[in-house]
């Protein structure tokens, strides 16, 4: 489903197994407290590198996880210190990998070896998708303290797609189905019964 970078040597990054799916250009925000994530939260920022995210599909995000293969890697855009030495940090979401092999360090973080995945190119968003964008329009007004800084794109249907696929209360599976997904078309098509239900229940709200 995703299209494989070709010609890049393949690079090492630290992973973040989570039970979320984190898109391209998406926000995230985590609390870290654990010092393996705490030593890499600070060598990605004193690098001013990226770290990778992966789903969790067994285990847990404190001990040892079963992942899936392809993520997105993500960008520390701000952080804060928050009471009891825990860290705060916002990241955006950068591109999109697969993961082809992993080493685990003495301190238990994760390191993955990487191909970047390439991705599709901009396409309008076709006019039988309208009703899409109102719905995220729509989430994005009850929800914009998530995106504060996020440059909206409602005519671009890869923009308009990860946004719905990451907003929607839908499964993680699927989440991760519409991130693996090049073809934006195909993405806005899956996510269109589950926006449909969306649109319903805001109008039983008057929304």
């Amino acid at each position: 489903m995703s299209a494989e970078s070709g010609g890049p040597a393949l690079e090492e990054i630290a992973l973040f197994p989570l039970r979320t799916v984190l898109f391209p250009g998406g926000p995230l925000e985590l609390r870290i407290f654990e010092p393996r994530y705490l030593d890499m939260i600070r060598a990605t920022l004193r690098n001013d590198q990226e770290f990778g995210v992966l789903l969790i599909r067994a285990g847990s995000e404190v001990g040892l996880a079963d992942t899936v293969d392809v993520g997105t890697s993500a960008r520390i855009v701000d952080f804060r210190q928050l009471p009891e030495g825990i860290l705060g940090i916002t990241c955006r979401g950068g591109r999109r990998f697969r993961l082809i092999s992993r080493r685990r360090q003495r301190d238990g973080l994760n390191l993955g070896m990487v191909r970047w995945l390439n991705e599709p190119a901009s396409l309008a968003l076709p006019a039988e998708f309208a009703a899409l964008a109102h719905t995220l329009e729509s989430l994005l007004s009850e929800i914009d303290a998530l995106y504060p800084r996020l440059e909206h794109k409602l005519d671009d249907a890869d923009w308009v797609g990860r946004r719905l696929a990451e907003i929607l209360p839908i499964a993680p599976a699927d989440k991760q189905y519409c991130l693996e997904l090049d073809d934006a078309t195909e993405r806005l098509t899956f996510l269109q019964p589950f926006s449909a239900a969306v649109q319903m229940q805001m109008r039983g709200r008057g929304v």
